[in-house]
This record gives C-alpha cells, sequence and structure tokens, in this order.
C-alpha cells in the first residue's frame, strides 16, 4: 500500500509536490540535525550515502530529508523500501540543487544542517565531529570536513578561496597548478595550507556542508537562481556578510565520487 502522503506546495509554480512520511515519523521535537540530500538518478549512490549514515554514531536525533529532483532510476522506490525512516520529497521536476536544498530546509526541525550530496560516503563520527565543533565555535556559521576523492586523494574544492579577479587570474594561467604551495598563486584552492590543520576559509564544499539554523534564518534560503554548481560558494559568501566564519575540518573526513561515471562503488575498495 505505500506509506502515507501529505502534499507541499511549491511556492512559485504552485505544483503539488509528494511527500512520503512513514508513519509516525513527522516530527514534534526539534532534531539534533536534519541532514538534506539531493538526488536525481543517482539510485546506487544514494544507497551507499545513506547506508553510511544509518551507521553513524551521534549523541542526539537525526533527521534524514531526501528531495528527489524527479527521478526515473528507481531512486524514491530504493529509499522508501530500504531506509523508511528517511522522509522523501517528491518532486514532479528537476528543480535544481539549490530549490531542492531548499525544500528539505524547510521541512526540516533541527538545530544544525548538513547539505549532503548523495554521491558520498561518510565516516561514522562526521555527524558528532562537525555538530560538535559549531556548537564549541558560536562565531562559525559553517564547517566542512576533509574531502577524499574515490582514489585516497584529497579533492581540492574542500576549501576554497571566492574567485576575486586575482584568484580567476592565476586560475586560468595555470600558475595555481604550477605553484600550488605558493600563498600568492595557491589562493584558488588554498592549496598552500596544511589539509590536515583546521582553517578559516572563504568557501567549503557544497557537497557536504553544515550550517546552523540560527544563521540559516539570518541568511535566508540558497538562491534558487543557481541550478546546479555555484551556489555553495554564494551561500558561504552571505554567511561571511552576516558576520560568521567557514571553516574547513579536516578531524573528520567523507569520500565523493565527484566525476564519477560509474554508478556503483563498492564499500570494499574504500578506506574512509
Amino acid at each position: 500500500d505505500g506509506p502515507p502522503t501529505g502534499i507541499v506546495q511549491d511556492r512559485e509554480s504552485h505544483t503539488p509536490e509528494i511527500v512520503w512520511v512513514q508513519e509516525g515519523q513527522r516530527q514534534d521535537r526539534a532534531m539534533t540535525i536534519s541532514v538534506i540530500v539531493v538526488s536525481y538518478n543517482v539510485r546506487d549512490f544514494a544507497k551507499q550515502c545513506l547506508t553510511s549514515l544509518s551507521r553513524a554514531y551521534f549523541d542526539g536525533r537525526v533527521e534524514t530529508i531526501l528531495v528527489d529532483n524527479d527521478s526515473y532510476d528507481g531512486t524514491v522506490e530504493m529509499v522508501q523500501q530500504r531506509f523508511p525512516l528517511v522522509q522523501v520529497i517528491q518532486n514532479s521536476e528537476n528543480r535544481g540543487f539549490a530549490a531542492a536544498a531548499n525544500q528539505g530546509i524547510a521541512a526540516s526541525s533541527g538545530e544544525m544542517v548538513l547539505l549532503l550530496n548523495p554521491d558520498t560516503i561518510l565516516e561514522e563520527q562526521t555527524l558528532q565531529v562537525l555538530v560538535d565543533y559549531l556548537r564549541e565555535h558560536p562565531d562559525v556559521g559553517c564547517v566542512g570536513p576533509k574531502i577524499l576523492n574515490s582514489d585516497g586523494s584529497l579533492q581540492q574544492a574542500c576549501k576554497r578561496s571566492f574567485p576575486r579577479p586575482w584568484v580567476a587570474f592565476t586560475r586560468l594561467l595555470g600558475l595555481a597548478r604550477l605553484f600550488p604551495k605558493s600563498r600568492l598563486f595557491g589562493q584558488y584552492n588554498l592549496t598552500y595550507l596544511d589539509p590536515d590543520q583546521t582553517h578559516a576559509v572563504d568557501a567549503v564544499s557544497g557537497s557536504c556542508m553544515c550550517i546552523t539554523r540560527r544563521v540559516i534564518e539570518e541568511v535566508g534560503p540558497m538562491d534558487e537562481a543557481f541550478f546546479l554548481f555555484g551556489e555553495d560558494l554564494d551561500y558561504c559568501y552571505r554567511i561571511h556578510q552576516a558576520g560568521y566564519e567557514v571553516r574547513y575540518h579536516p578531524a573528520t573526513q567523507i569520500v565523493h565520487y565527484k566525476g564519477e561515471s560509474v554508478k556503483t562503488a563498492p564499500f570494499d575498495n574504500l578506506r574512509v
């Protein structure tokens, strides 16, 4: 028969979006952290991501909300069958990352919000480390972990500068690649910084960024003019404008399958 449905109204187009909520799962009490996953035809990746979330150690209350942008690969059905505690918001069209993330945030109640790509795998302590860091540093509005590629190498985009003219110039000319350890030329991905130390940065990767509810309420929703890519830089910029810091915190790390063409990636080949 399937789980009961509710209706969330799309504010702009007024298109009804289906929300699947397992019986008894509507939360009356606030969560400690809300994990928002936006999916589009990534069933196998999403299964691994949600499995890693289900294995997470965390001493608070967690809710997971998957916002699906009209996938046709069975993502929604897989989540309903394998992860009945995950709330699913099923869109009738691909609304893009920012709009879908905003839907998830609006439906969430966590003190913290973790925006998480579906093609990621977390360590067991990732949630705990990120939440603890934000609680211990009230001046920090957003924190991101160390991010690895599937081969174990560092994903450089996990700590970045804003693309100011000089930063963009050095990248376009290849100077950032030729002199990655130079403070002058290595600003784009902050390659001159020790990746094993915590740093204040301009931006972290939107594939895994943890933000306090207080900051979200102050800064507002993501700019939905960004359909895909760039919304994380914009949001980090707005967090800075609101007077908060953004930190890269490698005390925990995740794997992100950025640019992978395969649809499955066995746990056995990974060491997080």
